[in-house]
């Protein structure tokens, strides 16, 4: 699958397969995170890849926003350190690992958005870290959506040149 091909069609994905992910999509996945560009190539980050089950089960459980953690067989969390663009660079290192994941068919969702300091004891994650996200993976338990989705036109999103000045 192509780049703009995985843009066009990737979907969230909260219910997961009960089958394990080929270590070779795991690496993919991990090395897309590792291999995206960072403001000054700082790398503000660090991914803790967890495919314990019972770690995934209790992770599940410590992110209100993210039960069906528990039923993936992979998560990422993504840690930044205190800079003024890791989010951002964070941020477009978990874009990357949903768009390696899905072309090789495999689904994801970003779970929190900061708040999951819950999470840093069970994982030894340093006080220092920020956990910014939880990324489940796994293959879809079901067909999802063809890529159809649902979005404003693209006239009242884009304009070109000056706001408000039609793209099309």
């Amino acid at each position: 699958m192509d780049a703009y091909e995985a843009v066009r069609t990737v979907l969230a994905v909260r219910e997961f397969a009960d089958r394990p992910l080929p270590e070779e999509v795991v690496r993919r996945i991990v090395e897309a995170a590792h291999l995206t560009a960072s403001a000054r190539n700082r790398q503000p980050w660090h991914f803790l890849v967890v495919d314990d089950r019972e770690t995934l089960r209790r992770l599940g459980e410590l992110a209100p926003t993210g039960p069906y953690i528990a039923q993936a067989p992979l998560a990422v969390v993504v840690m930044v350190e205190e800079s003024p663009l890791a989010v951002s660079d964070a941020s477009r290192a978990i874009q990357s690992m949903a768009l390696a994941a899905w072309s090789a068919g495999v689904g994801s969702n970003w779970v929190g958005f900061h708040g999951l300091d819950q999470v840093k004891a069970p994982l030894g994650i340093p006080e220092r870290l920020d956990v910014l996200a939880i990324v489940p993976f796994g293959y879809p338990a079901r067909p999802v959506g063809a890529g159809k989705k649902t979005r404003k036109p693209l006239a009242e999103v884009v304009s070109r040149n000056r706001y408000g000045h039609p793209f099309a």
